[in-house]
């Protein structure tokens, strides 16, 4: 009998096992940081939990895939869903529909001028090709550069822009990129400190960048905060020199907010911070609270040249109404309950229990991160700083047996935690205490 033919019966839901093994025969295994068939299988969530096919709960502080961080099956969300469902699901995305016209309105309110022309794709790595591809089309150069810690998505062109890893057994990569020199100030490749290094990496990067372009240099895309790199947060006044360093040189400056915009850090957008305005900006994860939607958002005077010039984005999806109204939605929930501000206050409360850990631990050597986008670096010497990747990956199982989920980054030294915003203090005050017990078993108390 199959999966689904068990499932139109009366009789119970299908084992973990049955499940498993119709994965092996039928599901392709390639999953992030996942390659064997294994266990947990889930089957339901809600706000900050979702439960396996066994009624095990988890307190789910990766939010799914960070595109749950609003809650699991948030009502606002499904409604809008719902609604959609019933007038409008897919249009013709060569003509505009009402709800497409409608989230771009909403998301120029909320971004600063002069970004105000959106154009919605269904994934991370559809948005920042996108972006790369406008910047190449208005600036009329070729070579795009990247952080060396930074992740833009999984497509061949976004891949060649993702240096934090992923990149074996794929070939050459697209050409006309290359990396930059991060502002990793845990770990500097320059073995410098900061501020004394006056940003001796973008010294290095744009000294690279200049001996290397062919033609011209047409943009730099970065994260904010380097999320999938490890939670590293650059040092104050990187960004805007970033960007005094690319208008220098016609160069257009695209942040990739995938991961850290819409409230997740405790401002709307994380370049708030430094009050640096990109030229272009891309959007995702729970931008659709859950449903796939992404949006590239640039300043009228881009839009107008790239279009005059004959440009063209657009898939079978681009800009289908339901997606828009999931999108819309989100942005309602995201204002009326002041969700930036609850992040920064549940995000401070997170922070100061990671802290506590990293004084009861020897093993933690870097706490860091921004409202409710945490990570935490584990070393086997504090002095040396090498790396903790086998003990991170222990920790990691132990926390999962334990019904802690988040994820593990630079090769399991770094713990990311990125709990829904629906998330309370009582659920963070838990998390910690598994990940409490599963660090002293790994051996990480002083």
């Amino acid at each position: 009998m199959t999966l689904q033919a068990k499932a139109d019966t009366e009789s119970a839901r299908a084992s973990e096992a049955e499940i498993l093994e119709a994965a092996r025969r039928y599901s392709f295994r390639a999953r992030m940081d996942k390659g064997r068939v294994e266990g947990p299988v889930f089957v339901r969530g809600a706000g900050s939990e979702v439960e396996d096919v066994n009624g095990k709960r988890y307190l789910d502080f990766n939010s799914g895939q960070m595109c749950a961080w609003l809650g699991h099956n948030h009502p606002a969300i499904s409604a809008a869903v719902a609604e959609a469902c019933d007038t409008l699901v897919h249009a013709h995305s060569s003509y505009f529909n009402d709800k497409e016209v409608e989230l771009a309105e909403r998301l120029a309110a909320l971004l600063p001028p002069p970004l105000e022309k959106s154009l919605f794709l269904q994934s991370g790595a559809d948005a920042n090709e996108a972006a790369v591809n406008i910047a190449r089309k208005y600036t009329g150069g070729f070579e795009v550069a990247s952080p060396h810690v930074g992740f833009h998505g999984m497509s061949d062109s976004t891949r060649a822009l993702t240096y934090a890893g992923w990149h074996a057994g794929y070939g050459p990569p697209a050409p006309g990129t290359m990396p930059m020199v991060a502002p990793y100030c845990y770990r500097c490749p320059l073995r410098q400190t900061f501020p004394d290094c006056e940003f001796a990496c973008l010294d290095t990067s744009f000294e690279l960048i200049d001996a290397q372009t062919s033609s011209r240099p047409a943009a730099v895309i970065t994260e904010p905060i380097f999320s999938a790199g490890g939670v590293i947060e650059p040092p104050d006044g990187w960004l805007g020199e970033l960007r005094e360093r690319c208008h220098a040189r016609g160069m257009l400056l695209i942040l990739d907010e995938e991961q850290t915009g819409l409230g997740k850090t405790g401002a709307m957008f994380a370049f708030e911070r430094e009050g640096v305005v990109p030229d272009i900006i891309t959007l995702a994860k729970h931008f659709g609270g859950g449903v796939c939607v992404s949006s590239v958002t640039t300043s009228a005077a881009i839009e107008e040249r790239v279009v005059e010039s004959d440009f063209i984005v657009t898939h079978s999806h681009s800009n289908d109404p339901l997606a828009c109204a999931a999108g819309t939605a989100s942005l309602d929930v995201i204002e009326r309950e002041d969700v930036p501000g609850t992040a920064r206050r549940l995000g401070g409360y997170l922070r100061s229990k990671l802290d506590a850990l990293a004084a009861r631990f020897e093993i933690i050597g870097d706490v860091r991160g921004r409202g409710l986008l945490q990570g935490v670096e584990l070393v086997r010497d504090r002095a040396s700083k090498e790396p903790a990747t086998d003990e991170g990956r222990a920790v990691y199982e132990r926390c999962l047996a334990d019904g802690l989920i988040f994820s593990l980054r630079r090769e399991g030294a770094v713990l990311r935690f990125v709990p829904p915003i629906t998330t309370t203090e009582a659920q963070v005050d838990e998390a910690v205490e598994i990940i409490a017990e599963a660090l002293a078993a790994v051996g990480g108390a002083r």
